[in-house]
């Protein structure tokens, strides 16, 4: 155990070595990296945003049940009755003057309210039921239409709706699009230690000589694509805060001007961790193929400089 420690920690040393070697080159790669998984990742934070600001709104789906204009005390009462029951999770009785108040105090409606002589609104509920599936909302609307004294019942359901289908679409779209930067990514990393492994394609050969076995001449480049990785992944965290900052005194100017105290958060602890474990991971990934495929070609020619 202590043996494989040793040779962990001298590979680990080994790869820190060569990419302080080449520190421009070492840049270049994670900045590559880092603009290729940032798209994915900002992305998702702007969902995680955007679900955030419409939980502040009345996402919850309700019923507005508008009563008759000849409807009395009593089936008032049977109503309000209903709406006690154990399926309704909040009802609120909006009579017709303050909803002519409310739409009267619409600037697009002013002036057409003005003019009025009477109010045409009825007296209406405003429900929402503890289930709020689609069939359970279906069935409440149509129990509360058939009750005496209601007129019409609707379910203001469909945005609600909307929301959540364009909520899960631009999941599945990250999803989608971080599995193809990460392949993007796993590239990028291959790319690097392909180079790395030929030129040292003779030190590589003298390593054989002496006995190396593949896994020992492995090994340092592995730690190579995870540490590449794992600074690609530094660098979309960076990327990530820099466009927060650029990006957080307009929006919070726009929802200051709809009276909202909205503001962007970043990734938490959890996200930036993922962030930087893929990354280490795919850039693992990447290495390990690489290698493994140009330790092949090395070995072509080691079997030939044996036979020579």
């Amino acid at each position: 155990m202590i043996g494989w420690l040793r040779h962990q920690k001298h590979a680990l040393v080994e790869a820190v070595r060569r990419l302080a070697a080449q520190p421009l080159s070492t840049l270049l790669a994670a900045l590559a990296m880092g603009v290729a998984i940032s798209l994915p990742s900002g992305l998702y934070l702007v969902i995680g945003n955007f679900e955030r600001l419409a939980g502040t709104l009345p996402a919850q789906p309700e019923i507005s049940v508008f009563l008759a204009d000849d409807v009395s005390a009593a089936q008032k009462d049977a109503v309000a009755a209903r709406l006690r029951g154990p399926d309704i999770a909040q009802a609120r009785f909006v009579p017709k003057d303050a909803a002519l108040v409310a739409l009267s105090a619409t600037q697009e409606l002013g002036d057409v309210t003005a003019g009025l002589t009477e109010n045409p609104l009825p007296d209406a509920w405003l429900v929402r039921p503890r289930d709020t599936t689609r069939a359970e909302l279906a069935r409440v609307a149509a129990d509360l239409k058939n009750l005496p004294g209601v007129a019409e019942t609707h379910v203001d359901s469909a945005w609600a709706e909307r929301l959540q289908t364009a909520l899960e679409l631009g999941r599945t779209g990250v999803w989608v699009l971080a599995g193809l930067f990460a392949v993007a990514l796993a590239a990028i990393s291959g790319n690097v230690i392909r180079a790395q492994v030929l030129a040292r394609r003779d030190e590589i050969q003298v390593s054989r000589l002496i006995g190396a076995t593949d896994r020992y001449v492995r090994r340092p480049f592995l730690y190579v694509g995870a540490l590449q990785g794992g600074l690609g992944g530094a660098a979309t965290l960076g990327i990530l805060a820099f466009s927060g900052e650029i990006l957080r005194p307009g929006v919070e100017r726009l929802a200051a001007l709809y009276g909202s105290s909205f503001h962007l958060v970043g990734p938490r602890a959890a996200e930036v961790t993922a962030v930087l474990a893929v990354t280490a991971l795919f850039g693992w990934l990447g290495a390990w193929l690489a290698v493994t495929r140009a330790l092949h070609r090395v070995e072509a020619g080691y079997s030939g400089l044996i036979k020579s």
